[in-house]
């Protein structure tokens, strides 16, 4: 059995940016932060997303790029992250052994 690639909070993140990514163009940070919160009640710091952003990246699971300049930012772009075919099968292979383990064994006969 494969060894889960990452562990509860980067898989509730996968998920947020997966649900985020088609809106502008990629899921920013702060919409990753905000779903996180509306969906799980858990408040995570904006470094503490960055950080597993950035090491999802590196890992291969997430890409990113920047977007488009902001009046309401001043000027600055956001980094929009997109899940990466690597992430998509991660978390589908993550999700596979936890229904497995969630369904009740089989007597033996």
């Amino acid at each position: 059995m494969a060894r889960r690639p990452f562990g509860e909070f980067e898989h509730i993140l996968l998920y947020a940016v997966l649900h985020l990514q088609d809106h502008d163009d990629g899921a920013s940070g702060a919409a990753v932060r905000r779903l996180i919160e509306a969906r799980t009640g858990r408040v995570a710091s904006p470094g503490a997303i960055y950080t597993a952003l950035d090491r999802l990246e590196t890992r291969g699971f997430v890409r990113s790029k920047l977007g488009d300049p902001t009046p309401e930012r001043g000027g600055k772009r956001k980094r929009l992250y997109r899940l990466s075919a690597a992430g998509s099968a991660a978390l589908r292979d993550a999700e596979s052994v936890l229904n497995s383990m969630a369904r009740p064994a089989r007597a033996k006969r």
